[in-house]
């Protein structure tokens, strides 16, 4: 395993609302990108999400935690795609950020 990828993702929500838009937003999303993941499986327990993912054959791990004033989500790559650490890096804070924004 490499190095855990950390993300953190402020926002203006509260912790029920934001959390409430991540049940939501991981549903849309899992729709529109399922074609590039085998599995996705979600265990959520009070405000942490356990993810365990399978894409391009690798497993994926993550645990994202909803906090009052922020989203902290840590992924852990296997080696074969951690070279892609700073894409996913990136498009997670956007998708995040997207799903966070105060509407």
């Amino acid at each position: 395993m490499s190095k855990p990828l950390i993300i953190e993702i402020p926002h203006q929500l509260g912790r029920e609302e934001a959390r409430k838009r991540l049940e939501t937003g991981l549903g849309q999303l899992k729709h529109k990108f399922g074609a590039h993941f085998t599995s996705v499986e979600e265990r959520w327990a009070g405000d942490h999400l356990d993810l365990a993912i399978k894409a391009l054959g690798q497993p994926i791990s993550a645990g994202l935690d909803v906090e009052q004033d922020h989203v902290r989500l840590e992924v852990h790559l296997p080696w074969m795609l951690a070279m892609l650490a700073e894409k996913a890096k990136g498009f997670l804070s956007k998708e995040g950020k997207l799903l966070l924004d105060k509407k």
